[in-house]
């Protein structure tokens, strides 16, 4: 446990860093955690997924006050969090990606803006690439069967900044204001720990991507509206620790059929799996016709595309009907 100075209050604060292969990234994590928290009083947990590159030993050495679990197996994000989070005994917890650096302040402030907003039930700030630039990738909104069709037929990518064409990424809003979203992700959200407990945790089905987004969702179910504030800023790389594309964008695929699956109407789920299937047949057909053009300049792009529509059986049928919490 964090040491605090004698007669100070126990931790108020559980944060839960699952980390993976980011040694480096996670040490900076770390070090920015720490200097930039400075009224919450909090505890650090770090459960480092069967690393190769020695981030269990650096964070032990460098860390010594973090509490450390070096797991012998990779059990993935949402059951390292779900175990952290079971020994939490502090009212509130933060999940925190390890390839995230804080920013002032930005711990304090989003616990002050979730005791101030209780009816948000989970919470979130604003993340930024490495030179200041938006990373919306911090809130979205829930597929529909509108948002669903503005994918599949490339409505969303042509007008990014329509809220009505892009609806699930809130077309240009930058972040920049107090909102309601459907999604705050994983890698800055931060949950009263009696919430949590009462939804369960993460649904384990959701090995990798997904898990967040129903968590929230459920969290909807019981009146809850998740909010962002602008104030908590970090800044956030996306996807250190998981870079084929092609096999990311798979996975993701996997974790959007399992969300319609699991929160679209039943008589609605067979249409939202075919724009899905139409998404990834018009990305192949397309992708595969720019690459014969000469230069090469396509091939990357038709070869993702290509994987992904290959796999289309296995992330069309999602992750399974077991929750695991």
């Amino acid at each position: 446990m964090d040491t605090f100075p004698a007669g100070a209050d126990a931790p108020e604060l559980t944060v839960i860093v699952v980390s993976y292969n980011t040694r480096e990234l996670t040490l900076k994590c770390l070090e920015t955690l720490h200097a930039q928290t400075r009224q919450t009083r909090f505890r650090t947990v770090v459960w480092d997924n069967a690393s190769q590159d020695g981030s269990a030993a650096a964070i032990a050495a460098a860390f010594p006050q973090v509490e450390l679990v070096a797991s012998p197996e990779n059990l993935g994000f949402a059951r390292a969090n779900n175990i952290a989070a079971a020994e939490a005994r502090t009212e509130w917890l933060l999940l925190l990606n390890p390839d995230t650096e804080v920013h002032d302040g930005a711990v304090d402030r989003l616990l002050a803006f979730s005791r101030a907003n209780p009816q948000a039930g989970i919470t979130g700030g604003r993340t930024v690439f490495p030179d200041g630039s938006l990373n919306i990738a911090s809130c979205w909104m829930k597929i529909t069967p509108w948002s669903a069709f503005c994918q599949a037929t490339g409505l969303s990518a042509l007008f990014r900044g329509s809220e009505l064409f892009n609806p699930e990424g809130m077309g240009n809003w930058a972040r920049n204001s107090v909102r309601q979203v459907d999604i705050v992700v994983g890698c800055f959200l931060m949950i009263r720990r009696t919430l949590w407990e009462e939804l369960g945790g993460f649904d384990l089905k959701y090995f990798m991507y997904g898990e967040e987004a129903d968590l929230c969702l459920r969290a909807a179910a019981k009146g809850y509206r998740p909010m962002i504030t602008p104030e908590a800023e970090i800044m956030h790389l996306v996807g250190a620790s998981y870079s084929k594309r092609a096999e990311k964008m798979a996975r993701v695929a996997k974790a959007r059929a399992t969300l319609i699956r699991d929160h679209w109407p039943r008589a609605l789920v067979s249409l939202g799996l075919g724009l899905m299937w139409v998404w990834a047949a018009g990305r192949r057909a397309a992708t595969g016709g720019l690459a014969l053009l000469p230069g090469g300049r396509f091939d990357a792009a038709a070869g993702k595309w290509r994987h992904v529509w290959q796999a289309r059986h296995d992330w069309l049928a999602g992750y399974g009907e077991e929750t695991g919490r």
